[in-house]
């Protein structure tokens, strides 16, 4: 291919042509990526016919560094080891740039870049209605990751941020990223968050009092079963679980009423954990939607199933040296599984939610 690039430029070897473009200037040392690893080969030159070197562009393209960047990462994200890189390719020709630190510098460049690209990807274009944003461990580390629904019920990863959903700093930043990014905030959407008090006064000051958010019930069962002795975490469990699969709002109200007057009963600081956030776990309630939107919208489960890709992918590493780290390894593997996303469970229903948040704005706007 790369030869016949050449005789485009310079003709025929030995023949005589009065117009040719260019002229064989000899042959340098070089190297292609072929097979997973570089090859050396003897590079081909060609001089204008005023004397300037000529690009070959096949060339080029065969020895770009990327290509091994792309040739790396996929093996990486598959959980083949930079040590047993060597041993997953195929012995068609000898190589090089194929041992353990080679292996690891290009998969640092590659899910650098990564990184990068889903960090600045613009959301202007994503028809979202539904924010699910939540902090996660990560070894030792605190990551919040943001997932966006659109109205076709496609998931779309938006970004990790290193830090708490307690700390907001770290929670303006991120949505003050997504906006700038394109998320706009005049839309109507429903945020699903975690219970973080700085995450959800965040989000109110850029989208507005009349924003509508649910509260995560995994985080809130947890919070309240804090305070609590382990013989009433079952109890508990089961009277939340009652007055939240109520369909009627009122009476899931009602019912989630009897269990804070239980608790209040047994602890004080259980009844008042309960009560924080309390009307936004039932916002789901509220808007009336069918039982698989509301399974899906109850918690931030969404991210932790996306996110079990990643425990999985990152096996083989054994140290995790900082917070950039982290993050490149959990963006290349978020940007792999969303290749892989299917929608969401009842994504034929979203017309009835995009309904439904219509309808409790104007609700909110006329009560305001």
């Amino acid at each position: 291919m790369i030869d016949e690039e050449v005789e485009q430029w310079a003709g025929q070897r030995y023949a005589h042509q009065l117009d040719r473009k260019a002229q064989r200037w000899g042959h340098d040392e070089g190297s292609v990526v072929f097979a997973g690893r570089k090859v050396a080969m003897s590079r081909p030159r060609v001089r204008s016919v005023d004397g300037h070197e000529v690009p070959l562009r096949r060339y080029q393209a065969f020895a770009h560094p990327r290509r091994m960047e792309q040739a790396v990462n996929p093996r990486i994200l598959r959980r083949v080891s930079t040590r047993d890189y060597a041993g997953v390719l195929e012995d068609v020709c000898e190589g090089y740039g194929i041992d353990k630190s080679s292996v690891s510098r290009q998969w640092k460049a590659a899910s650098s870049r990564q990184l990068q690209e889903l960090m600045e990807r613009s959301l202007r274009d994503l028809d979202l209605c539904v924010l699910f944003l939540d902090g996660k461990e990560f070894h030792d580390f605190t990551l919040v990751v943001a997932l966006g629904v659109d109205r076709q019920g496609r998931k779309h990863v938006l970004g990790l941020w290193p830090g708490a959903t307690e700390n907001a700093e770290v929670c303006g930043a991120l949505l003050d990223d997504l906006i700038e990014r394109g998320l706009s905030t005049d839309k109507t959407y429903l945020f699903v968050l975690d219970g973080a008090k700085a995450l959800h006064k965040t989000v109110v000051q850029r989208f507005g009092a009349k924003t509508l958010i649910q509260r995560c019930r995994l985080h809130k069962r947890r919070n309240v079963q804090k305070h609590l002795p382990k013989k009433y975490h079952g109890m508990l469990a089961l009277k939340l679980r009652v007055a939240w699969a109520m369909t009627d709002y009122e009476q899931a109200r009602q019912e989630l009423q009897k269990v804070h007057d239980w608790l209040a009963s047994i602890n004080q600081a259980a009844a008042q954990s309960l009560e924080e956030g309390f009307e936004e776990t039932l916002t789901i309630n509220r808007l009336n939607l069918s039982p698989q939107l509301r399974r899906l919208l109850a918690s931030t489960n969404i991210i932790k199933s996306c996110l079990s890709r990643v425990g999985d992918g990152c096996r083989n590493v054994k140290r995790w040296r900082d917070a950039n780290m982290v993050r490149r390894w959990v963006g290349a593997v978020l940007l792999e599984a969303e290749e892989h996303f299917h929608r969401v469970q009842g994504y034929q229903e979203m017309p009835l939610l995009i309904q439904a948040l219509g309808n409790a704005v104007d609700t909110k706007e006329a009560v305001a």
